[in-house]
C-alpha cells in the first residue's frame, strides 16, 4: 500500500490519537497543512477506501481507526523504494543505507547488533542464510 506526502500526515494523526474524528485531525494539522475540514474528509475516506483506517458512524460522523499498523505502513514503504530505486535488490540498498554519511556510530552499532540478533536467531532455528546454501561443486 503506498502513502502519500499527506496520507502519511493523516496516519500519524490517526497512530497517536485513535480513534479520531474528522474535527480532530483537522486540528492536529492545522498548524502544518492549514486544510480545510473537507479535504481531511477526502484524505480520510480515501484511506479507508485503501484499507488503511477502518471506520464506523458514531450518530452523524465518522470515526477512524488504523486498519494497520505503523510498522506495516512503514515496510510496505521501504519495500516499494527498495523495487523502484534499486530494482528490488537488499543488498544494493544496505549498502547505500551504511555508505550514507549521515550514519552515524550510533546507528552504525545498532546496525552491527542487530545483524548479530538476526544471526544468533538463524542459529537457534536452525535456519541457514542464502550464502550458507549455495553449493560451489566441491564435496
Amino acid at each position: 500500500m503506498q502513502l502519500s506526502e499527506g496520507e502519511w500526515r493523516v496516519m500519524n494523526v490517526v497512530w497517536s490519537k485513535h480513534p479520531v474524528a474528522t474535527r480532530t485531525v483537522m486540528q492536529a494539522l492545522a498548524g502544518e497543512t492549514g486544510w480545510a475540514y473537507t479535504t481531511v474528509k477526502t484524505m480520510l475516506d480515501r484511506l479507508v477506501e485503501k484499507g488503511a483506517l477502518s471506520a464506523t458512524m458514531s450518530g452523524n460522523r465518522a470515526i477512524y481507526r488504523p486498519a494497520i499498523s505503523r510498522g506495516e505502513a512503514r515496510r510496505s514503504a521501504v519495500r516499494a523504494l527498495m523495487d523502484r530505486a534499486f530494482d528490488a535488490a537488499f543488498g544494493p540498498f544496505l549498502q547505500f543505507l551504511v555508505s550514507d554519511e549521515r550514519l552515524s556510530d550510533a546507528d552504525k552499532a545498532e546496525l552491527v547488533r542487530l545483524l548479530k540478533e538476526l544471526e544468533e536467531k538463524d542459529i537457534d532455528t536452525g535456519t541457514e542464510s542464502e550464502n550458507d546454501t549455495q553449493s560451489d561443486g566441491v564435496s
